[in-house]
């Protein structure tokens, strides 16, 4: 990404839809404090209450509008997400929204949004971001991928500026060779659902129910979208008996959300990790994460130990 961007940010998937309701004055106030406490980097989408969260994040930078803020958003999944569909003149009509919800002339970054895997692979998709880029509407394009395979395809594009890519205590896949294909390549990694959904903030119990609008109730098996969008597609009883394992590596005073952050900034690679908050409470603890010490090698070694055990057979070939 050729603009600078804070190591955490905030992504804005939660003030749009599909994580219970947020009313517009605690969304506003959710980023207003991820803005105070230093965040700079946004990530969203077009499709988060279908314009909401880009609307309420516009009204947001309206009044912050010379702090140097980068927002990144997403397109592709509003309509039915076939190959046929993503073409210049949609991605045309997508980005005129966006950029008029945002309230900005040029967009800072645009991903094409989880997009089926022949778009990958097609030539006449990325020659028409180049043409967007050109036009000079959007400023920098990229991909939020779901598998490594995809974001090896993304990351081998010259034009690709950052991939999105889900990476966490619990998704160490990812390590591999797909971030490290990005660093060589010069691409941004923007890694999203840091804390696996909630599953890594140390919060949630083998009792915990969640709000019948929230995906973490209506996508536990898959049945909206991906699964792999929802706790990671880790089982939930296995995360929580990894935050346990994890529990006695926290640093004094942080939490376990931190933690998890803290990790994944230690991760060379990483540009930038976009954890969501639910209200100002939340961005500002985020954000403290990187005011920690990276973690020792003891910490990471025992991370790694419990994936393997707990984890890697369940998602480790999934994506």
């Amino acid at each position: 990404m050729n603009r600078e961007a804070g190591v955490i940010g905030l992504g804005a998937w939660q003030l749009g839809s599909d994580w219970g309701h947020i009313d517009d004055a605690q969304a506003e106030a959710t980023l207003h404090a991820a803005l105070d406490a230093g965040v700079t980097f946004i990530d969203t989408a077009d499709m988060y209450g279908d314009g909401r969260s880009e609307q309420l994040i516009g009204k947001v930078l309206g009044a912050r509008r010379d702090e140097g803020i980068t927002v990144a958003t997403k397109m592709g999944r509003r309509i039915p997400p076939h190959p046929d569909n993503f073409t210049l003149e949609n991605f045309r009509k997508w980005t005129d929204r966006s950029r008029s919800y945002l309230g900005v002339d040029v967009l800072d970054l645009v991903q094409l949004h989880t997009p089926p895997e022949a778009v990958f692979h097609s030539d006449a998709v990325f020659d028409a971001l180049d043409a967007l880029v050109a036009e000079g509407g959007v400023a920098a394009y990229g991909a939020s991928v779901e598998t490594c395979d995809q974001a090896l395809a993304a990351v081998a594009r010259p034009g690709v500026a950052a991939i999105q890519i889900i990476v966490n205590a619990l998704r160490l896949k990812p390590l591999e060779k797909a971030l490290p294909a990005a660093r060589q390549a010069g691409v941004g990694v923007i890694v999203r659902l840091p804390l696996a959904s909630g599953l890594l903030s140390g919060k949630y119990d083998a009792s915990t129910e969640f709000d019948p609008s929230d995906h973490r109730a209506y996508n536990r098996h898959g049945e909206a979208f991906d699964i792999g969008e929802t706790f990671s597609g880790v089982d939930f009883e296995a995360g929580l008996e990894a935050v346990r394992r994890f529990a006695p590596l926290l640093p004094a005073s942080a939490t376990m959300a931190q933690f998890a952050l803290r990790w994944l900034l230690d991760q060379p690679e990483v540009t930038v990790v976009i954890p969501g908050a639910r209200n100002p409470e939340q961005a500002a603890a985020n954000a403290a994460a990187a005011d920690l010490e990276p973690l020792s090698a003891h910490a990471h070694a025992v991370v790694r130990e419990v994936y393997d055990e707990l984890i890697r057979p369940q998602i480790h070939d999934r994506w």
